[in-house]
C-alpha cells in the first residue's frame, strides 16, 4: 500500500537507551526518527494524538513481570503504553474505517502500525474531549463496582489518591455513595486539592517509616471497609490493620516498587498479618486495567455525562511534544503532577 501523500516519510519514537540503576532519568531514553511504518494485511496506521506517560514504564524497563499482559523493553526498544489517535492508512477491509479515532498500547510515537484487533474505536462524542479516553477512571469504576462491590454509606480508602486512578477514584466513589473517603499522598499541595473538589474527606500524608497505620487510624476512626490500593506496602499493612470485619480489597497498582529508589521496578514485596486476614474476613484481589471489558461502555457513558454535567473532573497535565516525554516521566516519578501526565503531540 502507498501511503497517502499527507502522510510524512518519517516518524519519530522514544525508545530506551540505555538501562537505568534506579529510577529512570530522560538520559536513559533518546528519541529517533524512523521510517515511516506501513501497515500490512489486518493492520492499521495511527497518528497518535496523545499518550500517557505512566509508573508501569519502571517496570517495562525493568524486564518486565511473568503473566503481565506486555513484555519488557530493552535497549533500543520503543516504549509502550496508552495512546489515541487518529487512522490514516488501512490497507484493507478490516479495522476501524480512516479518520476513525482509536485507543490501542502503541504509545510513545508519532504513528503506530496497530493490529485491526487492538484498537479500540472511541464513540463519537462519547467524551467530550479525546484525552478523556485515557483516564484511568474505567479501573477505578470496574473496581469499586465489580470488584469491591462498594455499598453505600461505607468507608473507602485510596492509597496513592492523587495519581492517574487514584485522582478518578476518590470522585467515582462519593459519586457511588461512599458516606467516607480518605486518600494518602506525599504532597500537602496535592492533598489540598484531594480535599478541595476530588471527593476526598480526610487525606494522610506520607510519613517516617513506621508512622502510617497510626494516621490512617486517626482518619477513619471506625475503620475503612474498601480498599482501592495504588501503592502497597506500608500503606497495604496499614489498610489490613484499619479494616473492619468484611472488608474488601482490590489491588491495583505496587508504587512502592516502582517508585523505589532501589530493584528494578518488577517486585513490591510486604509482610502482611495473615492472623487479621482471617479474623476479619478480608478479601483481597487483584486487577488489571485489561479485566470487565464489558464494564468499558458502561463507564464511558456514566464518565461522559458526568464530565458534561460537572459532577467529575479529569485531572491531568498535558506535555506538548515528544522531545519532553522523557522529561514527563521523571516529573512524574518524582511526583509534580497530580492525575494523569499525558503527552500532546
Amino acid at each position: 500500500m502507498t501511503a497517502p501523500p499527507a502522510l510524512p516519510r518519517a516518524s519519530r519514537e522514544v525508545r530506551l537507551a540505555a538501562l537505568p540503576e534506579g529510577l529512570p532519568r530522560p538520559e536513559h531514553f533518546h528519541v529517533v526518527e524512523t521510517p515511516m511504518p506501513r501497515p500490512g494485511a489486518g493492520e492499521v496506521l495511527v497518528r497518535n494524538r496523545y499518550f500517557q506517560v505512566f509508573p508501569a514504564v519502571r517496570t517495562l524497563v525493568g524486564g518486565g513481570v511473568e503473566g503481565a499482559p506486555f513484555s519488557g523493553v530493552a535497549p533500543g526498544d520503543p516504549l509502550l503504553g496508552p495512546a489515541v489517535g487518529e487512522v490514516v492508512a488501512r490497507p484493507g477491509p478490516a479495522g476501524p474505517p480512516l479518520g476513525a479515532w482509536v485507543s490501542h498500547f502503541l504509545g510513545w510515537r508519532e504513528y503506530a502500525v496497530v493490529p485491526a484487533e487492538g484498537c479500540t474505536p472511541l464513540g463519537e462524542g462519547e467524551l467530550p474531549d479525546p484525552a478523556a479516553h485515557l483516564s484511568q477512571g474505567s479501573l477505578a469504576y470496574t473496581a469499586l463496582t465489580r470488584i469491591a462491590g462498594l455499598r453505600p454509606g461505607e468507608t473507602v480508602f485510596v492509597s496513592g489518591g492523587a495519581g492517574a486512578t487514584g485522582s478518578m477514584a476518590g470522585q467515582i466513589a462519593r459519586l457511588l455513595g461512599a458516606g467516607r473517603v480518605i486518600g494518602s499522598t506525599g504532597s500537602p499541595a496535592k492533598a489540598d486539592r484531594m480535599t478541595g473538589g476530588l471527593g476526598y474527606d480526610a487525606v494522610v500524608p506520607r510519613g517516617p517509616e513506621g508512622s502510617f497505620s497510626a494516621r490512617l487510624a486517626e482518619a477513619a476512626p471506625g475503620g475503612i471497609d474498601v480498599l482501592v490500593d495504588m501503592v502497597g506496602g506500608e500503606q497495604l499493612q496499614a489498610a489490613v490493620r484499619a479494616a473492619r470485619p468484611g472488608a474488601r480489597f482490590v489491588l491495583v497498582g505496587t508504587l512502592a516498587g516502582q517508585l523505589s529508589d532501589t530493584g528494578g521496578g518488577t517486585t513490591a514485596p510486604v509482610e502482611i498479618d495473615t492472623y487479621q486476614l482471617v479474623v476479619k474476613r478480608i478479601t483481597m484481589r487483584g486487577i488489571s486495567g485489561l479485566d470487565h471489558p464489558e464494564v468499558h461502555a458502561e463507564w464511558n457513558r456514566k464518565f461522559g455525562d458526568w464530565l458534561r454535567s460537572g459532577e467529575i473532573t479529569f485531572p491531568h497535565a498535558r506535555i506538548a511534544g515528544m522531545d519532553n516525554a522523557p522529561r514527563a516521566l521523571h516529573e512524574l516519578m518524582a511526583g509534580r503532577h497530580l492525575g494523569a501526565v499525558l503527552v500532546e503531540l
